[in-house]
């Protein structure tokens, strides 16, 4: 087979599939949910720069206290295995 006449065959598929979807009003559901979405997220209140500087610098912290923790017990694991085990 041609390119050519697999690239026709590939774009009749996608035209015969577009076409279903189009006739099933799968587009208009799309454009129904991206409507509603955008209202939704109309109604939230989103944080300012300094309350979002804040919750990062949070949450980085808690990320680096928990690492250090995780760290330390695995040290005292390692260090009573190999007393243990020797």
């Amino acid at each position: 087979m041609s390119s050519y006449t697999t690239l026709l065959i590939w774009v009749a598929v996608i035209a015969v599939v577009f076409g279903i979807a189009w006739r099933k009003g799968l587009f208009a559901k799309l454009t129904q949910y991206c409507a509603e979405t955008r209202e939704e997220l109309k109604k939230c209140t989103w944080p300012t720069r300094d309350e979002l500087k804040g919750s990062t610098i949070v949450v980085l912290i808690s990320t680096l206290l928990i690492g250090l923790f995780t760290f330390v017990v695995d040290g005292v694991v390692v260090y009573l295995m190999r007393h243990l085990l020797s």
